[in-house]
């Protein structure tokens, strides 16, 4: 007599997901790109036409870039390349991407810190407190929603661009907090987010270029300073603090006047959004109200006036952020044994801008190592023919077509320092002008390109709602009007200055 068998209690083997396609191990654009490179670089030097190792370097690093290799991966592996390309051997070439590491873990190592600080700062609850506070003053009534507050919202997100790379150094940070609770008031007023979008990226960039404390002591002192008087030295070229900002001041201008532009000629017009979509941030806020008590409040403000006076003390924005984030430890802005999961945080937000900064540092010292830069910079002179016009904006936009293609001026410096000071002395420009090309053509592209933090952050505040696209209504607008403006401004300026 046969009987039952028991049902097995054992869980159902999991299935084994299938092997991907190759096409999507490695797509064909991916191989046509790498293998272009090589096939381009293997017949010129056949044909004794020997590629720069240079050239060669910096092609194959934003060639990756493009074809969406990791940054960090892609620099290395250029690195790599070049070395090996100029007969350095694999110990000379890490040898000379190794010899340059420091310079740029220390500005990486600063990063870290200000995102420590700049985490612990929204712990305290100031910028959702203020950002409440805005939308309820915009929305109280219907009578209220009229153009003045919409101007009012203008100056709003032009003044928090400005402090978040400066006096409260946040970076992006406050994008997610303070812009997803005042898009039901954008979206009463009929505003253009395209606009919105240009007032950030261009504000944050602004501000970071031009005044030289939080952020902007990173760019102008720690970063652009320091590679002009490094590469500038063995050429005569000594540069102070105090030239960096007049450098930069007239590519600044034309971030404005590309803000200008967008917000008061081309993104002017009404546009209607629908509601957010379901799943969206906005649609799951749980509508809590923050509230912040008065001594939180007190020794929030506190920190930022001491990590300032820290910072312009020592000229150490690493020494001022760390002496904030005590501070709001001390205070009780958060738990005494959160301290670690808040600098984790911090760390986890400055991380790939810490590491690319470091690894970029590396990549510009292989790029002197291979004794390449004079015959470049011969090379680049005779296609110029020496004529200044034509030289600067080919910087320009070489420097735009590097930066789109990993999103982040500040480490485009280093690896454009030790070509483009050499080229722009050779070409007769003043020390003003040098740190003005370099400076700007490092610059172009940060905001406008798809892996840029600032379009990163631009997007999720104001996609908060689902109705927002990253690319069409974030890159493209900031891309041309934070770009154009500022190329056409900064190769004015390199010939006059």
């Amino acid at each position: 007599m046969p009987t039952d068998t028991a049902p097995s209690l054992a869980p159902a083997p999991a299935e084994t997901p299938g092997r991907p396609p190759f096409k999507e191990i490695l797509p064909l654009p991916s191989i046509l790109t790498i293998g272009a490179i090589a096939l381009v670089t293997l017949a010129l030097d056949l044909s004794g036409h020997r590629v720069n190792s240079i050239i060669l370097a910096i092609a194959a690093m934003v060639a990756l870039c493009l074809i969406k290799v990791p940054v960090t991966i892609a620099l290395l592996s250029a690195a790599l390349i070049g070395g090996l390309h100029a007969g350095l051997g694999m110990e000379g070439t890490l040898a000379g991407f190794n010899d340059s590491l420091l310079s740029g873990a220390q500005v990486g190592l600063t990063y870290v810190m200000v995102g420590a600080l700049a985490v612990a700062l929204s712990r305290s609850g100031i910028i959702e407190v203020f950002a409440q506070w805005v939308s309820k003053k915009a929305g109280a009534d219907s009578g209220s929603v009229s153009r003045g507050v919409k101007w009012a919202l203008y100056g709003l997100f032009i003044l928090a661009s400005l402090l978040s790379q400066n006096l409260i150094p946040v970076h992006i940070a406050f994008i997610p907090i303070l812009i997803p609770p005042l898009l039901p008031i954008l979206n009463r007023l009929r505003v253009d987010r395209r606009a919105v979008a240009a007032i950030l990226a261009c504000s944050m960039s602004a501000s970071y270029l031009l005044l030289p404390t939080g952020f902007g002591a990173i760019y102008l002192n720690e970063i652009l300073l320091a590679n002009v008087n490094e590469f500038g030295a063995a050429y005569g070229l000594s540069a102070t603090a105090s030239m960096a900002p007049k450098a930069m001041f007239w590519p600044v201008m034309g971030l404005v006047a590309g803000m200008a532009f967008a917000v008061l000629v081309m993104y002017r017009k009404p546009r209607d959004y629908g509601e957010p979509l379901p799943g969206s941030p906005l649609a799951m806020r749980t509508g809590v109200e923050a509230r912040l008590r008065p001594f939180p409040l007190v020794m929030t403000l506190l920190a930022l006036a001491v990590a300032l006076f820290f910072q312009i003390a020592f000229d150490s924005l690493l020494v001022g952020s760390m002496i904030g984030f005590i501070l709001l430890t001390i205070a009780g802005i958060f738990r005494w044994n959160e301290q670690d999961d808040v600098f984790t945080r911090g760390l986890l937000m400055m991380a790939q801008i810490a590491v690319i900064i470091t690894v970029a540092s590396g990549f510009a010292g292989l790029l002197s190592a291979t004794g390449e830069v004079e015959p470049l910079i011969s090379a680049a002179t005779a296609f110029v023919g020496g004529s200044k016009v034509l030289g600067s904006f080919l910087m320009l936009l070489m420097g735009l077509f590097i930066t789109i293609g990993f999103g982040d001026s500040f480490a485009s410096v280093p690896i454009l320092a030790p070509i483009y000071i050499p080229l722009a002395l050779e070409l007769g420009f003043s020390p003003l002008a040098t740190m003005c090309l370099l400076g700007a053509a490092a610059a172009l592209g940060d905001a406008g390109s798809p892996a840029s933090t600032i379009s990163l952050g631009v997007s999720a505040g104001l996609g908060a709602d689902g109705r927002h696209d990253h690319i069409r209504e974030t890159v493209i607008p900031t891309f041309l009007h934070c770009n154009i403006g500022m190329l056409l401004f900064a190769w004015t300026a390199a010939l006059m200055l």
